[in-house]
């Protein structure tokens, strides 16, 4: 059976309903010895990946909350929420904040 997986889990943030945040994996890959809810490195390694997929994909320095939602088909309403007070400049969101939001509030991946 097929199960998602938030790699970035709903206690950690406020932003989790969108596609590179939920991959799929068979019951014993999600919930075994070596599943990301009882491994700590499967679960690491998701979270670096989601990062690492995240700073391609985001390619310029600074982005709207409505060009975040688009381009990462965020959910709407926990966009809004989850970036409320997340830091703005004057050209929107820097990109490296709007990482962090998405991460739960802080990195994986030594910057």
């Amino acid at each position: 059976m097929i199960e998602g997986h938030h790699i970035i889990y709903k206690k950690q943030a406020t932003i989790v309903d969108y596609p590179l945040n939920i991959i799929h994996l068979g019951s014993e890959e999600h919930r075994g010895d070596l599943g990301p809810h009882k491994n700590r490195e499967t679960d690491l390694k998701y979270k670096r990946q989601l990062e690492s997929n995240l700073r391609d994909i985001l390619g310029r320095s600074h982005y709207t909350i409505e060009e975040l939602i688009k381009k990462l088909m965020l959910n709407k309403k926990q966009a809004y929420k989850g970036f409320k007070k997340v830091p703005r400049e004057p050209e929107g969101i820097s990109k490296q904040e709007a990482i962090k939001a998405l991460l739960g509030g802080r990195y994986y991946i030594d910057c």
